[in-house]
């Protein structure tokens, strides 16, 4: 871990090796709240075993309505080493899983780097994912060029008064795409196991209900930049969580998803996915619970509280 950290733009220079805690409020060991097969990310991801989904306690962001702020905000998770962050990747493996779906790790990219070698190295065979905000710094994808299949970026937008405002990263579009084009760099080609994804980019964008012209202006730029050489998945599932900045309150509308159809018609980018439209907030995680994500979405492999569960204990 790099001491000062410069690991995320903003460039904190906390001393996490020291015991400091940076803006993502993690000192330089590695906290997870839950892994599990999730069955609720884009079918390629998905395929039939699940993804195999690891949550890491912090992020370089602070955004009001994150659906994940117990972890994010919150602390919520415990420090894991080596040994047993291997023994949960092969437990994901073990159960069936078609990848490791490692979900917002870019403060620990260094030690993280570290410990999927070890795993490799244990007999982790699985594709690598890499799903981040892409709120980093060009540290993070260069730690982990050599390890990464598949990198599932967000792109939440392009305006820096609206990241400014809602999630504390005024130079968030800048830092974003310089990050999503070095992505596209290290993984352009789209490479297929069946209707499995083992190697490529995958770019998401959260419709923020009200700012459709934030909206607009990512799908041109992924028009731009990444069509024909990665997915693009455009999600409708913002729920109003949170407090505070004046924040949606509402979920997006028909009118709202009828435009977005149609400017994904205009551009012509017909390569992802489109989230229905299901104003609901059932799929809400707790990461209080052993199981965060309702019995259809998810099966538990190891939480926090409890370690590994059930046909994984040893």
């Amino acid at each position: 871990m790099p001491s000062p950290c410069r690991l995320c733009p903003r460039s904190c220079g906390a001393d996490r090796t020291g015991g400091k805690r940076g803006f993502c409020g993690e000192t330089a060991e590695i906290r997870i709240a839950a892994a599990s097969l999730h069955r609720g990310e884009e079918p390629p991801i998905t395929g039939r075993g699940g993804s195999g989904t690891i949550f890491f306690t912090g992020c370089t962001l602070g955004c009001v309505f994150c659906q994940n702020s117990q972890i994010s905000h919150n602390g919520m998770g415990r420090v894991v080493d080596r040994a047993e962050f291997t023994a949960i990747c092969l437990a994901l493996q073990e159960r069936g899983a078609e990848n490791i779906n490692l979900v917002t790790g870019s403060h620990c990219a260094p030690a993280l780097a570290a410990f999927l070698r070890s795993a490799r190295n244990k007999g982790l065979v699985l594709p690598l994912l890499w799903n981040s905000s892409a709120y980093e710094s060009l540290d993070a994808p260069a730690h982990l060029e050599d390890l990464v299949d598949v990198w599932l970026p967000d792109l939440k937008t392009l305006d820096s008064a609206l990241a400014g405002h809602f999630f504390r990263a005024p130079d968030y579009p800048e830092a974003a795409t310089r990050a999503i084009l070095r992505m596209l760099d290290l993984r352009g080609a789209l490479r297929w196991n069946g209707p499995v994804l083992v190697s490529g980019v995958i770019v998401r964008h959260l419709v923020l209900p009200g700012y459709p012209e934030s909206t607009r202006a990512v799908l041109q730029w992924f028009a731009n930049h990444c069509r024909g050489r990665a997915l693009l998945s455009l999600m409708t599932q913002y729920t109003p969580v949170g407090e505070g900045r004046d924040m949606p309150c509402r979920y997006v509308n028909q009118d709202e998803y009828d435009q977005l159809l149609q400017w994904l018609t205009d551009l012509e980018i017909d390569d992802g996915f489109c989230q229905e439209l299901v104003p609901d907030d059932s799929w809400l995680p707790d990461f209080e619970r052993i199981n965060p994500f309702s019995s259809a979405l998810s099966v538990p492999i190891w939480h926090w509280k409890a370690g590994l569960i059930g046909a994984c204990e040893k």
